[in-house]
Formats: C-alpha cells, structure tokens, sequence
C-alpha cells in the first residue's frame, strides 16, 4: 500500500503483527524435528526394502554367496599352495639336501683316500687313485650345479663360492704332498697332514653349512606341503551350517521340505569339504613316511656315513703320522664311540628309526656287521703299532689285493651303507610322489564345486523371490 501523507509530512506504513508462537505471543515459529528414525532418501528405501520377506532373500543371496566364494578361493588357494611345496619337496629340496650331503661326503671320502693312497706309495693301486680322482670330481661338479639354481640364497652362493676356490688348494697340497713322499722325503707327510687339516678345518665346516641350508629349505617346503588348511575347513563348515540353517528358515516359512537349488549348494561344499579333509589326510601320511622312511633315515645315514670316513682319515693319518702325535688316536677314539653307539643299536641308522625301510634293513645289517669287524681289525692293527710294528701294523690296516685287512672292512661297510641309501632314496621318492597332483586336483575340485554352491545358491533363491513378482 502506498504511503500516505499529512501536512507533507510521509506517516509511516502499518506492519503486520507477528503471529504469536509456541511460547506465546511475540515468540518465533520454531521448526518442527523429525521424529527420530524416520530417515528419507536411498538409505531409508534400502532399510525399508531389506525388511521385506524379499529384501531378506536378496540379503540371504548376497552372504551366501559371498561366504561360498571366500570358500572356494581359500581351498583352492591352499591345496595350490601345498602342491606347489609338495612338488618343490620331492623335485628340488631334497634332490639339492642330497646334493650337498654327497658334497661333503665326497671331501671326506678324498681325505680318506689321499691318506690311504700316500701310505701305499709306489704300491697303490690305480683304483685308489681314481676313487680319490672322482671324489674331487664329484664334489667339482656338485658346486656349480647348486650355485645355478635360482632358489640359492646370496648366503649359500658366497659358501659355494669359497668352496669352489678352496677345493682347487687343497688338492694342490695333496698333490705336493705325494710328489715330496715319491722322492723318498718325510716332509711329504707333514704336507699330507696340512691338507687334510686344511680340508678339516675350511672346506668341511663350509660344505657343513651349505648341507645345513639346504636340509632347512627342506624343513620349510615339506612344513608347507604338509600344512593343515584349517581356512577352508572352518569356512567350509560355516557355509555349510548357514546353508542347513537357512534351509530351516525356509522350511518353516514356506512349509516346503527341500529346495533343490539349496540341497545342489549343500551337497557341493559337503563334497567340497570331504575331498579337502580327505586329500589333507592322505597327503599327510604321504609325506609322513616320505619323511620317516626317505628323509630322516638318509639324514642319520650320511652323518654315519661322513663320521665313519672321518674316523678312516684319522686311522691313516695316525700311520702317517708315525707316533709323532696323538691326535689323530684321540680323533679316531671320539668318532669311534660315536659310531658304535649307533651301530651297534641295530644297525647304525635303522635302530634310530621306528619303523625302517625294509629294503634297508639287510643292508644296513650287513654294513653293521662289517663295521664290528673293521673295528676289530682296527684294534688288532693299532696294538702292532704299540708294540713297534710299524710295517705289521700298516698291512693290517690296508694292502692292495688283500680282504684281510682294515680298509677292506671299512669298504665293505661302506658299500653297504651306499647300498642301503639307494633303497631309503627309493623309498622317499615312492612315498612323496604323486602327492603334488594330488593337491593340484584338489585345488581344481574345490574351486568347481565352490562354483557349483554358488550358482545352487542362486538358482534356490531365485525361485523363492520369482514368487514376489
């Protein structure tokens, strides 16, 4: 409305009161609050939807089927991982683990027969000669072949590598050694006794070290490979008590008995479930007696093996030495005890073992036998040298073309216990393979039927929420 005047002078227009609030008169409207609870927009339609008999099939579908997939990747992921360490078990690990025991075993065995060599002299045999040819040989071979492998650590690279450039040295000692002792000179025997205390004291304890890393990398893959899925087995159990309970669920809502789309997913993760704990269990033994009968036994055999040619050494280098030391007695007499302590349990390695390979039992029954009598051939050997028959004492402990004496028990013991690795070799390689594929195709098998519990799972369902339409 226009302004109005009155003697020229503009009256100020009328306002409207204000409406009295709440509180009474000249107090603001105040707004009115939501009643708690009632929310608008996506989040409140999702609550709203998810409380109908449909939203709570469609809730049902989602854990279901998410629950089935976690089930099937986790299986399928663990039996795929043991397969994996089980492969590595039998075709890399313990293959290497021997590998670097017969590293160590053959430096041995060249300390032994250089000795025995040097105290032949012009008499030693070409077979003595080569043996201690193809030790080095072996051991030559052996070093490069375990440093190539991709899975070496930086660690087992540098031993193998100091490895390779100790061997070449302590051959050169050996060989200085003989040309000195062919001439006649006793100085050759001092030279022989540097190099086998220089392969005693260097080469040894890092062939050692090398053989222990490989036995834990052994360790590792068959701890891997031999592993419990108890993942899987606990989700399987879940998905299968949350099929079995929804199952009920329907039963009492629907009064219909079976749904065969639930019923497809049940039997699926039952089936699932039964192959895993199955293949778990048979995988188990499996690697069980591959190690009880394949990897321990072999382990306790090579000790047996490396202190028996240690305690050879020691015997040769006591002849060499010609009473100028004792250590080499008090060397054969520590090793001696340690070895008889086990042989004569019944049979070096197969009295430390529960059940032992029987193909290694009659001959590690004849290497005990043999063992008795190089001790006993030993004893007969050192008590002439006590007496100061040197010359007896020598043929009794080694001869060529004789079966009488000392070296020739000790090689027929060892032949024996070579023999017995063989069989407790075959042994593991019977009981570890196959056990990869066997993981695999479970791996595979649970991954299928971890599917098929999901698209049961589906199609059950479904059909239930085909009817709300």
């Amino acid at each position: 409305m226009a302004a109005q005047t009155q003697g020229g002078v503009r009256a100020p227009s009328p306002t409207r009161a204000p409406e009295p609030g709440p509180g009474g008169p000249g107090q603001p409207v105040q707004p009115v609050p939501v009643p708690a609870g009632r929310l608008s927009g996506p989040v409140a339609r999702l609550r709203s939807a998810a409380r109908t008999p449909p939203g709570r099939l469609r809730t049902a579908v989602a854990v279901l089927v998410a629950l089935a997939l976690l089930f099937g990747v986790t299986a399928a992921w663990q039996s795929a991982e043991r397969a994996a360490a089980a492969r590595q078990l039998a075709s890399r690990s313990e293959p290497l683990s021997q590998d670097a025991a017969e590293i160590y075993r053959s430096l041995a065995d060249a300390d032994a027969t250089a000795a025995a060599g040097f105290l032949m002299a012009s008499a030693e045999p070409p077979e003595v000669r080569r043996r201690y040819q193809d030790d080095l040989a072996t051991a030559a071979r052996l070093i490069p072949q375990a440093a190539a492998r991709s899975g070496a650590s930086a660690d087992a690279q540098r031993q193998l590598a100091a490895l390779g450039e100790q061997l070449p040295r302590y051959a050169g000692l050996v060989e200085t050694a003989r040309a000195i002792n062919r001439e006649g000179l006793p100085l050759g025997g001092a030279y022989l006794r540097y190099a086998s205390n220089y392969l005693q004291t260097t080469l040894l304890p890092t062939a050692q070290r090398i053989a222990d890393g490989e036995a834990a990398a052994l360790d590792e893959d068959y701890d891997a490979a031999a592993a419990v899925p108890w993942a899987a087995l606990v989700l399987g159990v879940l998905l299968l008590a949350a099929l079995g309970r929804y199952q009920v669920v329907l039963f009492r809502r629907t009064n219909r008995v079976f749904n065969p789309g639930l019923l497809t997913a049940s039997a699926a993760v039952l089936a699932a479930l039964a192959w895993t704990a199955v293949g778990t269990v048979s995988a188990g033994t499996g690697l069980h007696e591959a190690r009880t009968r394949g990897i321990d036994p072999l382990r306790e055999l090579n000790r047996v093996r490396v202190a028996a040619l240690q305690a050879h050494t020691a015997e040769n280098l006591d002849l060499v030495s010609r009473g100028a030391t004792e250590a080499f007695k008090d060397r054969w007499d520590a090793l001696a005890r340690t070895l008889t302590a086990s042989a004569r349990d019944t049979g070096s390695v197969a009295g430390l073992l529960a059940d032992p390979p029987e193909r290694a039992r009659q001959q590690l029954t004849e290497a005990r036998r043999w063992f008795d009598e190089w001790q006993r051939r030993h004893a007969e050997a050192a008590q002439l040298d006590a007496e100061g028959r040197y010359e007896e004492a020598l043929a009794k402990t080694l001869a060529p073309g004789r079966d009488d004496t000392a070296e020739a028990a000790f090689n027929a013991a060892g032949q024996q216990w070579e023999r017995a690795g063989r069989a407790e070799q075959a042994a593991f390689d019977a009981a570890a393979g196959g056990i990869d594929g066997t993981l695999a195709v479970q791996a595979a098998a649970t991954a299928l039927l971890a599917a098929l519990a999901v698209g049961g799972t589906v199609r059950g369902l479904g059909r239930r929420l085909a009817e709300y339409r």
